[in-house]
């Protein structure tokens, strides 16, 4: 590694003593970042900084004792010019390797790694998970999220933080909520407090409130604020806001969804505890007070209104959990009533999706992200975000369904390689061969059977979409299109370098999966069915969101 600095002098002096069984060290600050190296080989054990005598973090982490299998970093330009006393309880041979520097350890091959998404958000090192906070804010989508920013696997969880213009683009900012005496930082949501019915905001500046659980002996509900788009943010002294326990013996109480809702003029708190989602209000975010309960969910709530086929005079609300499953129904502000459902419009790595908070009027839009489960053995970080997709509710022939399709600004990635308004299953084979090792690629199509039950398209022999019309399922998932008589489907393929996601007939059911390493012995893309027809063939070149 290119420029090893190792902290001072003095530190360099000790560890050519070989003292290799030291369990701390102490280090002036000059440099942005702390580079650490991490092994799975070695044990996790805790790490804690103080400075004059004071903890100011502590974590868990597989400190290389030698060969690393990659490297994490800590921004500590917090302490700058200051006397770092860096204590690990592990094996205290991986203390040599750290080294401050205004880089991290590999900077220079950042996002060009070799399983890194390309289209999707994924943290420069470490493990994440749920989306968190989701929320527009004066020109830019902010993206939290559930972190591990000391290694690859689970653990750890502080808030990630992003920020974009275009929900497409991100750049990765300082980790925004670290642990505390509470517990750990569990997912949550945000929201502007406008009206400064909590008392945060300075002059004429309104704060950026987030609202999450804290994982400690116990999980209870904590705020924060921040005053400068999400930059910094100051922990509410008087933290926990609830503390529901003892009311539901149980501790699942987590993942608050906060929303403003104008009728009653309160703030409402959408809780997931123990066996469904809470309806908890406040008039300032700090004093809560319970006021229903809908059973059949488990983690991460969402609550929303939309209108139903665009009809502003005809809205319903919709709640879901982290699964994907849903309601359609009423919120008077207190309680929420169903009126149809379960049901689920998307399946496959997809879990614990969230909506943006404080979306400009004049856009409307209801635009979701949620968190891929897909793994990247290999790299310094792992899972990815999926792509932000918008919700609307349609009437079908079934009643009233939630959709998810691609957010438009997605678009902009793609740059058109191939159209063809119909051709036969071959033609549209030979035509995509060039492209079936492609890291980025988009392709729309419509399939028409005619002496088939069955067909499909696969990349190097892995199922991107099957349609079963004799068991009506796509990828094995029942499925009943909106002709019942319908013998054609339509398809938007999305394929990153380690994901796939797949939008059937304009959203009314959307998957999403990891994509396999390809395979030089079988062919790339292929369309299969008796006697198909390809209709409507587009296929676009997906450009990279990392600059």
């Amino acid at each position: 590694m290119k420029n090893k600095i190792l902290f001072l002098s003095a530190c360099v002096v000790l560890i050519a003593t070989a003292q290799v069984d030291a369990k701390d060290i102490s280090v002036k600050i000059t440099k942005k970042y702390l580079n650490l190296p991490v092994s799975h080989r070695a044990s996790r054990s805790d790490m804690t900084f103080e400075i004059d005598g004071k903890s100011e973090r502590t974590f868990g982490i597989r400190l290389a004792p030698d060969l690393a299998d990659y490297w994490v970093f800590c921004d500590v330009s917090a302490f700058k010019n200051k006397e770092l006393k860096i204590l690990y309880a592990g094996d205290g041979a991986g203390l040599w390797q750290i080294y401050q520097a205004d880089e991290i350890a590999g900077q220079d091959s950042l996002y060009r790694e070799t399983n890194r998404p390309q289209l999707h958000f994924t943290p420069k090192r470490g493990w994440h998970n749920d989306p968190n906070g989701l929320i527009y804010y004066e020109g830019e989508y902010h993206l939290f999220f559930q972190h591990n920013p000391y290694e690859r696997e689970w653990g750890n969880m502080h808030w990630g933080h992003a920020v974009s213009k275009d929900l497409v683009h991100w750049e990765e900012l300082p980790v925004a909520l670290y642990p505390d005496e509470h517990g750990t930082m569990f997912s949550g949501s945000a929201v502007i407090d406008y009206g400064n019915t909590a008392g945060f905001n300075k002059g004429k500046t309104p704060a950026m409130v987030a609202v999450y659980t804290a994982d400690g002996p116990k999980q209870v509900q904590c705020i924060a604020y921040s005053l400068d788009r999400g930059r910094t943010w100051t922990k509410y002294e008087g933290n926990p806001v609830i503390d529901s326990k003892e009311k539901w013996n149980s501790n699942d109480t987590r993942d608050p969804k906060v929303f403003r809702y104008e009728p009653n003029g309160e703030w409402v708190l959408v809780l997931n505890e123990r066996d469904g989602h809470s309806i908890y209000t406040s008039p300032n975010l700090k004093d809560w007070k319970y006021e229903s309960h809908t059973t059949g969910f488990w983690e991460c709530p969402d609550l929303f209104e939309l209108p139903v086929d665009g009809d502003e005079n005809n809205r319903k609300w919709v709640m879901y959990g982290a699964s994907g499953t849903y309601m359609i129904g009423s919120f008077d502000g207190r309680k929420f009533t169903p009126e149809a459902g379960k049901y689920c419009y998307t399946t496959g790595s997809i879990y614990a999706a969230q909506t943006y908070a404080n979306m400009p009027v004049s856009d409307g839009r209801r635009i979701q992200t949620g968190w891929g489960r897909i793994t990247h053995p290999g790299m310094p970080f792992n899972s990815l975000m999926l792509l932000p997709t918008e919700l609307t509710l349609r009437t079908t022939k079934d009643g009233i369904r939630l959709f998810s399709y691609p957010a438009k600004e997605v678009e902009q990635l793609q740059t058109p390689v191939l159209q063809r308004p119909a051709l036969q299953s071959k033609e549209a084979n030979d035509l995509l061969h060039p492209y079936g090792n492609a890291d980025c690629l988009r392709i729309q199509f419509t399939i028409k059977l005619s002496h088939a039950t069955d067909a499909g398209l696969n990349l190097y022999g892995q199922q991107l979409m099957r349609y079963d019309l004799n068991s009506n399922t796509v990828n094995g998932f029942f499925y009943s299109p909106g002709d019942m008589t319908s013998m054609e489907i339509v398809a938007d393929v999305i394929i990153d370098k380690t994901s796939v996601e797949v939008f059937i007939d304009n959203g009314a059911y959307s998957y999403s999966m990891e994509r396999k390493a390809g395979n030089d012995n079988r062919e790339g893309f292929h369309f299969w069915g008796n006697n198909i027809e390809i209709k409507d063939l587009k296929v676009y070149s997906m450009h990279s969101i990392w600059k």
